[in-house]
């Protein structure tokens, strides 16, 4: 983290589940874009965009992708929609908080004014559907997150029926497969696997705990996120042997402090 954490002044109040996420009107040590900005780019070493679906002082979703991958795409290198990234939302239906991995695939068949929200070729979604093949990485790393760390999985279209999975509703990878390939071609559709967070949970934790575990899950996602992206993104050295590098990380007690 690029600030000393006496100086992060985010706060679990920031996470307004009738809201969402205040980003306005704040100073730059409370405002959660900053400071995920800056701790990912010191911990990757490399430019992270900044993406948000919202307007005014709170937004509802929040996406960190890193700039060289989008710089890679020979046909999207202009827009952030054919990207994996990091996100954070508030999901004031569910009162959620949730933060993870996020690949999109927007539309099959885009309505005229949002040609740009299109599937097109070199998008990390063609990536994502490839790597989930039985007894491969990525299912591994769903095995592992879901199973053993608490992660959720949604699948399919925002606006219908999506799937959603979790450790006791444990997908096969053909069926999950089969829930991002059929969604329907005129809605939005995408996948997530993300950490599910609730609002009692949010509230008595501190706001740098906090801040500590979106780059906790972070990091957890990451392999996964790098099956699916034409660049991999590596963890700057930061001395401390293998204590300073644990994969293994328990989120639940980044959580709980």
């Amino acid at each position: 983290m690029s600030l000393p954490k006496a100086a992060i002044g985010f706060r679990p109040e920031f996470l307004d589940f009738q809201r969402g996420i205040r980003v306005g009107n704040l100073e730059d040590h409370e405002r959660i874009t900053r400071l995920l900005k800056l701790a990912l780019e010191a911990r990757y070493q490399q430019s992270f965009v900044t993406e948000r679906w919202g307007r005014g002082v709170y937004w509802q979703w929040i996406g960190y992708l890193p700039r060289a991958n989008r710089d890679a795409k020979p046909l999207s290198s202009a827009v952030s929609f054919g990207c994996s990234k990091f996100f954070l939302s508030v999901d004031t239906d569910e009162r959620l908080f949730k933060c993870g991995l996020q690949i999109e695939r927007g539309y099959l068949k885009a309505p005229p004014e949002a040609r740009d929200c299109e599937l097109r070729a070199d998008w990390d979604w063609h990536r994502l559907l490839k790597a989930l093949k039985p007894g491969g990485p990525m299912e591994r790393e769903l095995r592992r997150l879901v199973l053993r760390e608490g992660f959720e999985i949604f699948a399919g279209n925002w606006g219908a029926e999506p799937g959603r999975f979790r450790k006791d509703r444990w997908p096969s990878l053909p069926k999950l497969h089969k829930f991002l390939q059929t969604a329907r071609h005129d809605q939005w559709a995408g996948f997530q696997l993300y950490y599910p967070m609730q609002e009692s949970e949010v509230l008595s934790s501190s706001g740098v705990d906090l801040v500590d575990s979106m780059l906790a899950v972070f990091g957890e996602v990451a392999p996964a996120m790098n099956l699916c992206m034409q660049i991999e993104l590596r963890e700057r050295a930061t001395g401390g042997g293998a204590a300073g590098h644990r994969r293994e990380l328990d989120v639940t007690a980044h959580y709980s402090r």
